[in-house]
């Protein structure tokens, strides 16, 4: 990112570099990613390690040195954000997107998992963001969050507790995920039968034409299984797929 510094003309760039797990040697990855930007750009870089996994919680070192016996050549310092080492209820009053989605991966006893779940989709309600920002932010705390039967209770429960605006707003979060849940898989559903259709009328299709298909949505796959009766040729289904795309 190209940033203004507190509106004065002058720039520099941030690089955030999310990292999964602690293997490999970050300081040195950290110092290239900024010599390249450097050199490339020619402007000040403010560099970021993002760590998201749980485990270690040992703090990660935010330095990368070349040392020699007489003297320190490079001592470089980095920002480092380490979720595992952050209290999720330090949070809460942030309004702030990135906060709503990160929240599910900061420190988290077990037992308070179903309410930073719906803690984490009450602020992303209050955000009013497009719908496209709010379904990948909610996809991105549903994935990370998954709750078994006894921890969804505890979460309806929850929403329950939110004042009425708040509450209207998780719960369309929450039916969209439903939704979504339902559609994939009629569409799955949908997919097998097709496949199976297809391979006794055409016979083996390649996987470039089998990758065009996953991409229909379900309304074009109900076409499509109705379509497929008539088709005599792998042609006919690229014909169809020309003229239905």
């Amino acid at each position: 990112m190209k940033a203004k510094f507190r509106g004065k003309d002058s720039f520099f760039l941030i690089n955030v570099e999310p990292y999964a797990d602690n293997r490999g040697e970050v300081g040195r990855k950290m110092f290239q990613y900024f010599a390249r930007l450097f050199e490339k750009h020619q402007l000040p870089v403010y560099p970021i390690a993002l760590f998201s996994y749980s485990e270690p919680l040992r703090l990660e070192p935010d330095v990368y040195r070349v040392e020699f016996p007489d003297r320190t050549v490079l001592e470089f310092k980095y920002q480092v954000v380490q979720l595992n080492r952050l209290y999720w209820r330090d949070f809460l009053e942030r309004s702030n997107p990135v906060v709503s989605a990160l929240m599910s991966k900061m420190r988290i006893r077990p037992e308070e998992r179903p309410k930073v779940k719906a803690e984490c989709l009450r602020l992303l309600a209050t955000l009013k963001l497009n719908p496209a920002k709010m379904q990948l932010i909610s996809g991105f705390v549903d994935t990370y969050l998954r709750l078994n039967q006894e921890e969804q209770r505890v979460f309806e429960e929850k929403i329950t507790e939110f004042q009425p605006e708040q509450k209207e707003g998780v719960m369309e979060i929450v039916t969209s995920w439903m939704e979504q849940g339902i559609e994939r898989g009629q569409k799955r559903e949908a997919l097998s039968l097709i496949s199976r259709l297809l391979s006794r009328r055409v016979g083996v299709i390649s996987p470039e034409l089998e990758s065009q298909i996953q991409e229909l949505s379900l309304t074009e796959l109900e076409t499509l299984a109705e379509d497929l009766l008539d088709f005599n040729s792998v042609e006919d289904l690229q014909q169809w797929l020309v003229r239905e795309r």
